[in-house]
Parts: structure tokens; sequence; C-alpha cells
């Protein structure tokens, strides 16, 4: 859980409750309830030939290691936009959805010491339609991998989720 200390509406301090079968922390001034929902984001598995297009953070969390090109839906757009967009932007294509290829969540990660958002993954299917291959400005590197030759190093739980799924499906 969360630990607020105190109302972001009325400045009371939170108390811990039992509601709705879960512990949370509630105002008990003005009734705020803080929900600790999942955040959204969203990314493309784009396969070409065998391989899985890969992106390479430079910023942490997970610095170095390796992900499926990916991001946090913004408030104006749907998580097939975000995918889309967040692709692009991490690897210079230009990439069309071929349809959800699931969700994944994730719980809590802990790396470098730090505790990241629960959040759920939203993974479309994707075709390069256009671009040039190049690192985005938060990528260190793009690339493409083998199924059965990905690297060690991958980043999040729910890509690696994901990219365990992909193999299963190839037989690796």
């Amino acid at each position: 859980m969360a630990v607020y200390r105190y109302c972001p509406q009325c400045t009371t301090e939170l108390v811990v409750r039992e509601l709705d079968g879960r512990t949370r922390q509630v105002c008990p001034a003005c009734g705020f309830i803080h929900y600790e929902n999942p955040v959204p984001a969203a990314g493309c598995l784009v396969e070409r030939d065998g391989q899985v297009l890969m992106v390479q953070r430079r910023y942490p969390p997970y610095a170095e290691a390796w992900t499926l090109p990916a991001g946090f839906v913004e408030w104006d757009e749907t998580p097939e936009q975000a995918a889309v967009r967040e692709t692009r932007e991490e690897t210079g294509l230009v990439v069309e959805s071929t349809g959800l290829f699931g969700v994944f969540p994730w719980h809590q990660e802990f790396h470098d010491g730090q505790a990241h958002d629960n959040g759920l993954l939203v993974l479309y299917r994707a075709r390069v339609a256009g671009g040039e291959l190049q690192a985005g400005d938060d990528a260190q590197d793009v690339a493409w991998y083998p199924v059965g030759g990905l690297p060690d190093d991958i980043g999040f739980g729910s890509h690696r989720a994901a990219l365990a799924l992909v193999r299963s499906f190839k037989g690796e």
C-alpha cells in the first residue's frame, strides 16, 4: 500500500481502514479514499522474420536493460494510439497495430532500490509501415533479436512475461 500521511483534499491525517474487502487509507474528516489503481502503459510487439524489435533503455529504471517499445498512456489517447506513438518515439519506426496481443500486469517492481507503480502493460502486435530504425531520445539502442536469442537483461516483469509467451508460441 502506498503510504500517504495526509489527505490531498483537506490535509487531515489519513487512517487505515478495511473498506470494500481491502485495507485502504481514508480521511476521517472529508471521506477521501486513496485507491491504488494501476497505471496504464502500452507497447508494441513488432516481429519480422522471426525477430522481435527491442529497445535498450537509456534512463532508470532498468537503464541499459532491453524492453519492448512501450510507455505510459497519455490522458488524451487510447492504449493503441499510445503503443504506436511510443514505438515511433523509441525506435524511429512507424508501425500499424494488427491487434491486441495481451495485457500484462506489474506490481510494485523493485529495481535499483526503488519501488515502481503498479500497472498494466497493454501490448499490441504491430507491423512496420515506414520510418527508419534509430534509437529515440530515451533509448540507448534499438535492435532486432531472434525470438530464441533475446538479450538476458530484459527490464520489467511485464515485458519478461510477454516475451515468455512469445517464446512459448514459437516453441522456444
